[in-house]
């Protein structure tokens, strides 16, 4: 008994899972990426962002703006013990960001900033 070959159109060979690789540098054209991590918490900066000077928060499905000068939440929201952890690493790191903010707004440049714990 022979059984009718598949079209080719219906014949599929088993295909590799191809993974999508991020390469390193490869973000978005104005992103950076990591002023600093700590907890689950993701702090950037944007190049040519728009004043006053802010920084951006990521905490799982969250995000955040948080003001330099005032260390105030401008937009977005966050759980209330993650906005504290980060209210609280702003205070003892706001000089550091006033300085990232300035340099990478004049020559797009940054310095990591180091994490809370």
């Amino acid at each position: 008994m022979h059984s009718k070959p598949l079209p080719k159109c219906k014949q599929r060979l088993p295909q590799p899972r191809q993974r999508r690789v991020r390469e390193r540098n490869a973000r978005p054209a104005n992103a950076l990426d990591g002023i600093c991590r700590f907890l689950g918490i993701v702090i950037t900066m944007y190049f040519n962002d728009h004043n006053p000077p802010h920084f951006h928060v990521r905490y799982e499905d969250f995000r955040a703006i948080i003001g330099i000068d005032r260390l105030e939440l401008r937009e977005g929201s966050l759980p209330p013990r993650v906005l504290g952890l980060v209210i609280e690493w702003a205070e003892l790191h706001q000089a550091e960001l006033r300085e990232n903010w300035t340099t990478l707004a004049a020559e797009g440049n940054f310095r990591r900033i180091a994490p809370l714990v």
